[in-house]
């Protein structure tokens, strides 16, 4: 790094590229316009290159051209870590891995309660469906959709869901409101790629009695998040769990088809590595976890 200037150098080229003269460039950086032109000629004879082509007016060469965002990239990216790094002094940094579309409908619009309640905690949210095994680096704790076997972790239950049709308001007054389930064997339903956490029409049919040929679908959408939004576009009679519309029902962008009592065979579980659940920083994100699911259960 024997070309590396000092930083002082390094900022009076990186201003001296956003004003026409050094002397504008000397107001910004309050110092004298002979200062920032001995620096930027330090520059130019440090590095062999010229950057500026003087006149009246400055202009960048080409050198000088490839050269500036590369440092105005590198004192952006400096301020904003020296600004995250002050914002973190003091706090605990507390790493959170769910399910991306648990985190969206579920956990993101809660946040704002956690930090209320403890300013101290800095989250980091990772989102993935993959199993956490809590490698170095991967998570300090986790939120999994599963049934509660979690051998060699520490697991607590959060809590279960529903499982129910919902459609558009606008879908309804184009076909009509199904007066019963069996009403709905004649409507478009959504369904979802995916294997036991996906709902499923054949089994909330079965469990109310009713007899289902598979669905000839157009579309099979490979997340939750798509299978509600074609539900909220009208597409189709979605199959969901509770959680994931309690937002799209409250405002009346979903309605729910029929009370007919189907719990989800899955549920929501905390999980982290045995020991770790004690920790100051965990047992305050646990607690406030808890209370939050204590509400939906």
């Amino acid at each position: 790094m024997k070309d590396l200037p000092p930083t002082a150098t390094l900022r009076a080229f990186e201003v001296a590229t956003r004003h026409p003269t050094f002397t504008a460039a000397a107001e910004e950086l309050h110092v004298t316009q002979s200062a920032v032109s001995h620096q930027l000629k330090h520059l130019e004879a440090l590095w062999g290159l010229p950057l500026f082509e003087r006149g009246k007016a400055l202009r960048l060469t080409a050198a000088g051209a490839t050269l500036a965002p590369i440092v105005r990239e590198f004192f952006i990216s400096l301020e904003a870590t020296l600004a995250d790094l002050r914002e973190q002094k003091g706090r605990v940094r507390l790493s959170v891995s769910t399910t991306y579309s648990f985190a969206l409908k579920w956990l993101l619009p809660r946040l704002p309660s956690l930090s209320r309640q403890h300013p101290e905690l800095l989250v980091a949210l990772d989102t993935t469906d993959k199993i956490i095994h809590f490698a170095a680096g991967q998570a300090d704790v986790a939120i999994r959709l599963g049934k509660g076997n979690y051998p060699g972790l520490y697991a607590e239950f959060l809590f279960g869901e529903q499982v129910f049709p919902v459609a558009s308001p606008e879908l309804l007054q184009r076909i009509g409101m199904p007066h019963s389930p069996a009403e709905l064997l004649h409507f478009p339903l959504l369904t979802r790629d995916g294997a036991e956490l996906v709902p499923k029409w054949e089994a909330w049919f079965e469990a109310i009695g009713l007899g289902f040929s598979p669905v000839r679908e157009s579309v099979r959408f490979g997340d939750t998040n798509m299978t509600v939004e074609a539900a909220l576009l009208g597409q189709g009679v979605a199959l969901v769990r509770s959680g994931h519309v309690e937002n799209e029902i409250a405002d009346g962008r979903l309605v729910r088809l029929f009370d007919v009592p189907f719990a989800s065979p899955l549920a929501y579980y905390f999980v982290c590595p045995k020991g770790i659940e004690a920790q100051p920083h965990i047992v305050s994100f646990r607690q406030w976890l808890m209370s939050e699911a204590m509400k939906v259960r």
